[in-house]
């Protein structure tokens, strides 16, 4: 079959990777997906449209007729460190490994267990929704593993907050509200409680039905730290929706204080993180071009 990359990831990468790096990548997918499939002895059966945003998701079946899907993604997407994590996790709260000892281990290819794509916790009505993702979550934070090869929450703010200085200095008009995330980044750095393993970019999206449980986390780009700075993008799923509503901004700050008590998280902290977060990929979204994205998720983060 033809491993041809959705548009989606095309599209993304174009956003996030330098155009050399991605075109190659790309240009290379078909073979390398061609190749993976044959060295486990897999059938293919479709690439999943549309698929991740960093990622070409194959639905395939093991040689003993169990279903599985095989994922590929480039080095910029740190495949590895997710491989640690959800080795780590074991399918607690997450889609599980389907690499055995001894099998080849192929950089940017992963074999995972199948859940159901096309199903995933965001279909629920909103407050349900919200509530089996939280629960999902908590399952994943848990004690990182020794020597662990993961960034922390301050190195990855810290090159993203160096991106967003640098979108202020040309952009008056979100230099006003890059300060004060950047403002409280420092403040949450300053004394943070515990680390912990986080998924790194949990939203509704990223909790999928499955079969040995009811909902699994797919897609995390680990990090350690902080657990309010998980849950923070959390706090903005639907954004669209929020801005529709008159009551927009109460219905995000309640929102803030019922997530924030129901998994034991400073409320102060997760309204910090959201505002950065937020922040972040408001500025970010200006930069490549998605005008609407940068627009909700700047008059979001006003509400904060």
């Amino acid at each position: 079959m033809a491993f041809e990359p959705p548009r989606r990831l095309i599209r993304a990468l174009g956003e996030t990777a330098p155009a050399a790096e991605g075109e190659d990548w790309l240009a290379r997918l078909p073979e390398a997906a061609e190749r993976a499939v044959a060295r486990r002895g897999l059938s293919a059966e479709r690439v999943q449209v549309p698929g991740g945003r960093s990622s070409l998701v194959v639905l395939v079946r093991a040689a003993d007729g169990s279903p599985a899907v095989l994922k590929l993604a480039p080095r910029r997407a740190r495949p590895e460190s997710e491989r640690v994590a959800l080795a780590h996790w074991g399918g607690r709260g997450a889609v599980q490994l389907r690499e055995e000892d001894g099998d080849a281990v192929e950089d940017g290819v992963l074999l995972l267990e199948r859940l159901h794509p096309d199903v995933s916790v965001r279909s629920l009505p909103e407050a349900k929704a919200l509530l089996e993702a939280a629960g999902t979550l908590r399952r994943l934070w848990v004690e990182p593993p020794a020597g662990h090869p993961f960034e922390t929450v301050a190195e990855r703010t810290g090159r993203q907050a160096e991106a967003m200085r640098a979108g202020a200095a040309v952009d008056a008009e979100v230099a006003p509200l890059v300060d004060v995330a950047l403002g409280a980044r420092e403040e949450l750095l300053a004394a943070p409680p515990e680390a912990r393993l986080l998924h790194g970019t949990f939203r509704q999206s990223k909790v999928l039905a499955g079969e040995r449980m009811p909902w699994l986390a797919v897609g995390p780009d680990p990090v350690v730290g902080e657990t309010a700075f998980d849950l923070a993008r959390l706090v903005r799923d639907r954004v669209e929706d929020l801005i529709a509503q008159p009551s927009g901004a109460t219905t995000t700050r309640r929102r803030v204080k019922r997530l924030a008590e129901s998994l034991e998280v400073d409320q102060e902290r997760l309204r910090g993180w959201t505002l950065f977060r937020a922040v972040e990929s408001g500025v970010r979204a200006r930069r490549v071009g998605r005008e609407k994205d940068a627009e909700l998720l700047l008059e979001f983060a006003g509400w904060l």
